[in-house]
């Protein structure tokens, strides 16, 4: 089991939990995610490390409740426990000196981002990062955000913070202005499509980070596929990143309401 160290609300429904995992910790790498259980009638529910702190032996994990499991795990309070937190899992981001590299995050698909804009900035690339959501209670982690970005646009939708406008309204400002060599997505899947639609219209590689229903999370079950470049991957071994101009997003937004 593992405990609970630190809980912070970024809004009603949405979690930072600092959870005590010191192998993991040690071993993972901006990209990987871990399976946590909750409960012994739990569901495995894949999150994403946003952080890890190997001297304290700790991984901070961002969760919305959206369903009963998730439900479970926000209502944990320091000094509980995870009953299970599997990983790292997933292949790790590829991190390289591209030159000018804009991270653009959506609602919490902002705390897996984080990792990936740190690394991107300790690489040497000029990193511009897109923060998105509906309001401006549901932007989080811009403070640590801006830390490792050289700049930081914050897109809402209804104009309460920052610039009115969607997601791809930031990404595009900013190709328009100056060469963009690379753009990291990871959101809502139909978020992480337009976007994907935008920059292959500009020619600018894209990778995402997909975030299909995931089961067992070693590649057994096939509950995560998806078609890349009309061939058939597992999101949860070969991703969870992609080039995101070769992902079939249409049929994994279809996959993806199974259970709606």
């Amino acid at each position: 089991m593992n405990k609970i160290i630190e809980k912070e609300y970024f809004s009603e429904k949405v979690v930072k939990l600092v959870v005590e995992a010191p192998l993991i910790a040690r071993s993972r790498k901006p990209g990987n995610f871990v399976i946590v259980r909750t409960g012994d009638g739990g569901e495995r529910i894949p999150l994403t490390i946003a952080d890890a702190d190997t001297t304290r032996g700790t991984i901070t994990l961002v969760v919305q409740a959206v369903g009963f499991s998730t439900e479970a795990i926000c209502a944990l309070e320091p000094g509980q426990t995870l009953t299970d937190v599997v990983g790292p899992l997933g292949r790790p981001t590829h991190i390289a000196d591209y030159g000018t590299v804009v991270c653009c995050g959506g609602g919490v698909g902002v705390a897996p981002l984080l990792p990936i804009i740190r690394a991107m900035k300790e690489a040497g690339n000029r990193v511009v990062s897109v923060l998105a959501a509906r309001t401006k209670d549901l932007i989080i982690l811009e403070e640590q955000v801006r830390q490792y970005s050289d700049e930081v646009i914050i897109m809402t939708d209804d104009g309460s913070y920052g610039s009115k406008g969607l997601v791809t309204n930031g990404v595009e400002s900013v190709i328009e202005r100056e060469k963009v060599d690379l753009v990291v997505t990871i959101g809502p899947a139909v978020m992480m499509k337009f976007v994907s639609l935008l920059t292959k219209k500009y020619e600018v590689p894209t990778m995402c980070s997909l975030n299909t229903i995931m089961v067992d999370g070693t590649g057994m079950c096939g509950a995560c596929r998806v078609t890349v470049g009309g061939r058939t991957r597992f999101v949860c071994v070969d991703g969870p990143e992609f080039d995101a101009h070769q992902v079939d997003f249409d049929e994994m937004l279809l996959r993806m309401r199974a259970y709606n």
